[in-house]
């Protein structure tokens, strides 16, 4: 640490798909002290099930999540080792399997892993259908959630299911080796299929149908609770620190941002999620667009999220041999950039969809249409989240890698046509978690700490006139191309 702290530090975790960050904050500022970062490795997992959705599966070994929160806690120096709170957030949905002495089983399978399409369709199918999933646990569980990988699982993997003794989130592991204790908290667990949000417990009757035992599972950490102490000597943490009951990727950002009512998140990462707060638990969407997730402080968080966001576009600029920045405007195409499969709309088996092409049409064009193919699938989920408490002029807080490059804000605004804000503080997951921390330490609400710290401060855009035609090109060709993308 440069300079003296003002206050005690904590230590906030974003666990995420490709790495794990660690960001020590000074709790009275919010002043980034010391910052590490190590790398994960994802695999395509095994070849049983494989080519269930059309697609391969994504799973990391949930060890080498904990090899890299010590490295990237080490990167922090002295700093971590002052540290008096500490909390995680975490990838949401993964599917964490642990036998009885408490190592997994087999790697995780993570939020991206479509391989349980066929087997969410039959749960579906075999608890009530779409409405009656979403009225128990206010989503229609897409192969993303962490019950249709547990069908998955034991329906093609029987040895590893009976050798599960224990089945955690992403989040939960990481705070369970810290602490010793099986602790996850509402957030995380609202995006598993089995919490049920109406009295805030796991559903055993969805349980019981597939075939898990409820001791298996955390305890839900009320909102402010801790989870426990800093017990291991393993990670450069001062024993006995406190450890908060940390909670999902997205849960933890709204925390970052200091999140109230009425303000819309738009984030622009590996995947894309479009969300706000609410202070009225959301009625579950039954056509699965919008999943009525929990927060993590005792409001609501109604989001949506789109696997395909800002990877997929790289790849089709590489493809079009194109910098990111190199779109142009014009042209007629549209391309549905669902090169993995889609959440939002629900399409595990497509891929991408370009149509619309001329003799005259550009590569640049064609960069920009992803751009809108992408942006607009947030876009419609959008509609279905905000109320009565976000009005139609309310700004779009713009996250996530790709809120940084032009091309996005550009396109955000032009489908929106809502003014774009773009906070200046990064690593928003893990300023959440260092917040709820904080909150932890100081006995204060997580996200009146952030706002504290100024984290939603940033770069304003104004709006501009909706491009409403080229939003009916992409709702025609999403709708027309049904058959094709698997519908």
């Amino acid at each position: 640490m440069g300079t003296q702290a003002a206050g005690p530090l904590v230590v906030g975790v974003d666990s995420s798909t490709q790495s794990t960050k660690a960001l020590v904050v000074d709790a009275a500022t919010g002043e980034v002290v010391a910052r590490g970062q190590a790398p994960h490795v994802v695999t395509a997992g095994t070849a049983t099930g494989a080519a269930d959705a059309g697609g391969a599966g994504k799973e990391s070994d949930p060890e080498q999540w904990w090899r890299a929160l010590g490295e990237a806690l080490a990167q922090c120096g002295d700093a971590a080792r002052q540290a008096a709170a500490v909390s995680v957030g975490g990838q949401q949905h993964g599917l964490v399997t642990l036998d009885a002495s408490g190592r997994p089983v087999r790697p995780a399978l993570l939020w991206n892993d479509v391989r349980s399409a066929p087997q969410q369709q039959r749960l579906l199918e075999e608890f009530g259908g779409p409405h009656a999933w979403a009225r128990r646990v206010g989503s229609v569980p897409p192969p993303a959630f962490t019950v249709t990988k547990w069908a998955w699982l034991r329906e093609t993997e029987p040895a590893a299911a009976d050798a599960t003794a224990a089945v955690r989130l992403p989040h939960d592991y990481l705070t369970e080796r810290l602490t010793g204790e099986a602790v996850t908290d509402r957030g995380d667990a609202s995006g598993t299929g089995w919490w049920s949000p109406a009295d805030e417990t796991y559903d055993e009757e969805i349980l019981r149908h597939v075939g898990l035992d409820p001791k298996a599972l955390p305890r839900v950490a009320r909102p402010g609770e801790a989870a426990g102490t800093v017990r291991t000597g393993e990670l450069p943490l001062p024993h006995g620190a406190l450890v908060a009951a940390g909670t999902g990727d997205n849960m933890a950002a709204a925390l970052g941002l200091g999140l109230r009512p009425g303000q819309p998140v738009l984030s622009l990462g590996t995947s894309g999620t479009v969300y706000a707060v609410s202070a009225r638990r959301p009625a579950g969407d039954p056509t699965g667009t919008v999943a009525g997730f929990a927060d993590a402080r005792g409001d609501w968080l109604p989001l949506a999220c789109t696997l395909n966001c800002t990877l997929a576009v790289d790849r089709i600029a590489a493809l079009l041999g194109l910098d990111r920045e190199g779109v142009e405007p014009g042209g007629s195409a549209v391309l549905l950039p669902f090169l993995d499969g889609e959440r939002t709309p629900d399409l595990p088996q497509a891929t991408g969809l370009l149509h619309g092409l001329r003799h005259d049409t550009t590569r640049g064009q064609v960069l920009q249409a992803a751009y809108d193919g992408a942006v607009f699938a947030l876009l419609q989920a959008l509609d279905r989240i905000v109320d009565e408490d976000v009005p139609a002029d309310a700004p779009l807080l713009l996250i996530g890698g790709g809120a940084r490059g032009q091309a996005w804000r550009d396109t955000v605004r032009r489908l929106s046509g809502r003014p774009v804000v773009v906070p200046e503080a990064r690593e928003l997951v893990a300023l959440g978690a260092a917040a709820q921390a904080a909150g932890l330490l100081l006995g204060e609400d997580p996200a009146a700490v952030a706002r504290r710290w100024g984290t939603a401060r940033g770069a304003e855009y104004a709006a501009v006139a909706c491009d409403t035609a080229a939003r009916e090109r992409l709702a025609h060709t999403l709708a027309a191309g049904g058959p094709l993308l698997g519908s």
